[in-house]
């Protein structure tokens, strides 16, 4: 669970994945794909909602520009402002990809 994937155009640049925190899983996502040393537009996808807005805080300080995730958080209003307040794009599927 909280498996975060980070690329970039047709680029997987990097993998965060079987972290207990979604704040980890993005932060080692973001580790790996600075690695790569690979430019362009960032985007981010999470197999699970983001329960608290730190998650994405720590993608947008990465220079992440677009998320897509299942939704369905009790704090998904907090989530979404965060993201209007970067200014980043954010879609949500309504499809989990993991349940427990």
């Amino acid at each position: 669970s909280n498996a975060i994937v980070i690329g970039a155009g047709t680029r997987t640049l990097g993998v965060g994945c079987g972290q207990t925190s979604r704040v980890d899983a993005v932060e080692l996502a973001v580790k790996k794909a600075d690695a790569t040393r690979i430019g362009g537009r960032r985007v981010l996808a999470s197999d699970a909602f983001f329960p608290f807005p730190d998650g994405l805080e720590a993608a947008i300080r990465a220079g992440v520009k677009a998320v897509i995730q299942p939704g369905g958080s009790r704090n998904d209003d907090a989530v979404i402002e965060a993201a209007d307040r970067a200014g980043i794009a954010m879609l949500f599927t309504g499809c989990r990809h993991f349940r427990h």
